[in-house]
């Protein structure tokens, strides 16, 4: 699609006004912070069964109430935080989903104590750009699919293959722009010049 500024884009763009923006400063462009990551996966999962605009539209909030998705204190959260949370109607009111995010960070936590960073667990699943599918053609890959069970192993919820998959689409672990799109360029090279964490 065309954007405001009259160059090309991902097609999806154009289903929200507010998703140029996301598109152009933040998907796809690599991630290493652990908290950013965190929050990404806790949105995706969010967004089971809605759509992105809603979320984007409550992102901010979401920040607020859930202390920046700090998952160091999200893990402190108890049944009366869960209670205050599902009477707030800046956010998805959905009682698994908040437990969720409380019990993922909980994992975080000893994610991150395991491997030293998030980011250091999370990019060893980057897909290899020769052997991604088409941009956008793809809900899954093997490397969602083998993400996915890693979590769940761990006892992370809420973090099927396809909410992994678009977590890494957006976090950089794949380079899923169209060849077109004027962000793609960009992309790879935020990429090329990006620092993979390792494990520590």
């Amino acid at each position: 699609m065309t954007g405001s500024d009259g160059r090309p884009r991902c097609r999806w763009c154009a289903a929200a006004p507010e998703f140029e923006a996301y598109h152009d400063a933040e998907w796809g462009f690599p991630v290493a912070d652990d908290v950013r990551l965190f929050e990404k996966l806790c949105l995706e999962a969010f967004q089971s069964g809605l759509s992105w605009r809603t979320i984007l539209a409550k992102r901010a909030h979401m920040r607020k109430v859930f202390d920046g998705f700090d998952f160091h204190r999200v893990a402190r959260f108890d049944e009366a935080r869960v209670a205050a949370l599902l009477q707030d109607p800046g956010i998805v009111r959905h009682r698994g989903k908040i437990e969720a995010v409380i019990n993922n960070a909980r994992r975080a936590v000893a994610l991150q104590e395991e491997f030293g960073s998030l980011a250091a667990y999370f990019w060893r699943y980057e897909i290899d750009p020769a052997k991604a599918a088409p941009p956008q053609t793809a809900s899954t890959a093997e490397e969602s699919i083998t993400l996915a069970k890693d979590l769940k192993r761990r006892g992370w919820k809420f973090v099927g293959p396809t909410t992994v998959y678009a977590f890494m689409q957006a976090m950089g672990l794949v380079n899923d722009h169209v060849g077109e799109c004027v962000v793609a360029a960009d992309v790879r090279q935020a990429r090329a010049g990006f620092r993979v964490p390792v494990v520590d």
